[in-house]
């Protein structure tokens, strides 16, 4: 067998073809990253990334002592046979609480890599010349087994949250904070006891105790947040994954999981920040606690005052939005549930051949993980040069006709410009106030967003409140348009 990274420790020297091997999968993922950073490109980045994970497979396997090939081979069929029938029938609601499986899948490989490689050094390639593991690997291990093991526990958390298996509200701990930081200071001295631990009778209480605590802390860092910044957690939680990853890379030696795990790591940091950024928070806040944690916030319950609103129907939206000339569309995770895309692309036609401009206006954080009304208007063949970003179009709703709202609400609501009190103060918002019309799709005025506030743009002189299932408002507007 070829020499491989991990026996650099033991004296052979590195097969250089396995070094390039690795290094061209590098590549691959960087090019998927690039890829995936367009939905015009996304498919090609997919194709990169596969390309790039069967070379990192394929030579690893090559490369290695491998007891059974043909169990290998069937675990490989099984897995990828149950990936591809979750694809097919996954809906694209059901897509950020897919996501966050997936990341705790890759959380929990981490851990048991980990373990593996504490009890059966030698195979590894872990051995010092004295017959125990070095202290710079069971450094290396510690992190891989403790940052694994939190995205696992905080995945398994915001699946529950995404899937409504538990509630989206925040649930807050006493003195919660204490316990965060007291937990998490713990782990590090776990981890730097166990780097200092000499023989399976002192290492091996301490890394079930690190392990344990890590899986705890992902618990407690989850609960506390609300669904209103779960596209953040998600975003998050796959940074854990890629540094999970990269840790394991270090203690195996193994190049192309470092690179990769960086890359994923890396990405998802930055993705992150950029989305705590559109919401006007710091990941500190995030981590702290969700929407609707502070008092006075939706998660009170309290009733709100009855306010006038002007309620119209699929005629009067019909008749008024094919005599616009500009339309800009606002979906929101509402779409997603009632899975109006479709439709809504069909309206767009009918009134582009009208002879109305149409666009679509997507938030950051829209939905409930990143880029989730981008993959629903991909889904449903919207074009992409008809797509936007908050910072390219919000300076357009005073040109615009419509601002039609289908399911969004945090993200339009004005509160966040004007109320201190609110708990989304400070995030930007589209402008829709500055349309000369606003139809607003929701199922029932009873309902708020994620975010547990009330919207003024329900009441505004120039909104109609369209009330019903999105995609059934949409199909009724097509219908009145033809």
């Amino acid at each position: 067998m070829w020499a491989t990274p991990a026996h650099a420790a033991t004296g052979e020297a590195v097969n250089p073809w396995v070094a390039l091997a690795y290094l061209v999968a590098g590549v691959f993922f960087i090019l998927a990253l690039r890829g995936l950073s367009s939905p015009s490109t996304s498919r090609t980045g997919n194709r990169f990334g596969m390309a790039g994970m069967l070379i990192a497979v394929a030579t690893t396997l090559v490369t290695h002592d491998i007891a059974n090939i043909v169990e290998i081979a069937i675990a490989i069929a099984i897995g990828g046979l149950v990936g591809f029938l979750i694809a097919r029938r996954i809906a694209m609601t059901a897509m950020p609480e897919l996501v966050a499986a997936f990341h705790s899948l890759v959380g929990l490989a981490a851990v048991l890599v980990g373990w593996a490689a504490y009890l059966n050094p030698g195979a590894f390639g872990l051995l010092t010349t004295d017959g125990g593991i070095g202290a710079v690997s069971k450094v290396e291990m510690g992190l891989g087994i403790a940052i694994g093991a939190i995205t696992f526990s905080g995945s398994v958390i915001a699946f529950a949250k995404l899937s409504g298996r538990m509630s989206g509200s925040p649930i807050l701990l006493p003195a919660r904070h204490v316990i965060n930081l007291g937990t998490l200071a713990a782990i590090v001295v776990l981890t730097a006891l166990f780097a200092m631990a000499t023989g399976p009778a002192e290492t091996l209480p301490l890394i079930v105790a690190l392990t344990v605590l890590a899986f705890l802390i992902g618990f407690l860092l989850i609960i506390p947040i609300g669904g209103a910044d779960m596209p953040v957690v998600v975003s998050m939680l796959n940074s854990y994954s890629g540094w999970a990853a990269a840790a394991m890379g270090f203690t195996l030696g193994n190049s192309a999981m470092i690179i990769t795990g960086a890359l994923v790591g890396s990405s998802g940091a930055i993705l992150s920040y950029i989305m705590c950024r559109a919401m006007n928070r710091s990941f500190l806040s995030v981590i702290a606690g969700g929407f609707g944690a502070e008092d006075g916030g939706a998660a009170g319950g309290e009733p709100r005052e009855q306010r006038p609103y002007k309620q119209g129907s699929a005629a009067d939206a019909a008749f008024m939005l094919e005599q616009a000339e500009k339309v800009i569309i606002i979906p929101g995770y509402g779409m997603a549930v009632a899975q109006a895309q479709h439709a809504l692309r069909e309206m767009t036609d009918i009134l582009e051949e009208k002879g109305v401009e149409v666009k679509f206006a997507i938030h950051p954080v829209a939905g409930r993980m990143p880029g989730h009304m981008n993959v629903l208007l991909a889904e449903a063949s919207v074009d992409y040069d008809k797509v936007f970003e908050l910072e390219d179009i919000n300076s357009e709703f005073a040109q615009a006709d419509v601002a039609f709202i289908i399911g969004a609400n945090d993200v339009v609501n004005p509160a966040a410009k004007t109320d201190k009190s609110s708990p989304i103060y400070g995030m930007p918002v589209f402008d829709v106030d500055k349309a000369r019309q606003v139809f607003f799709i929701k199922r029932s005025m009873g309902g708020v967003g994620y975010a547990g506030v009330d919207n003024d743009v329900f009441y505004m002189d120039q909104t109609m409140m369209l009330l019903s299932d999105a995609k059934k408002m949409v199909e009724e507007i097509v219908k009145a348009l033809d």
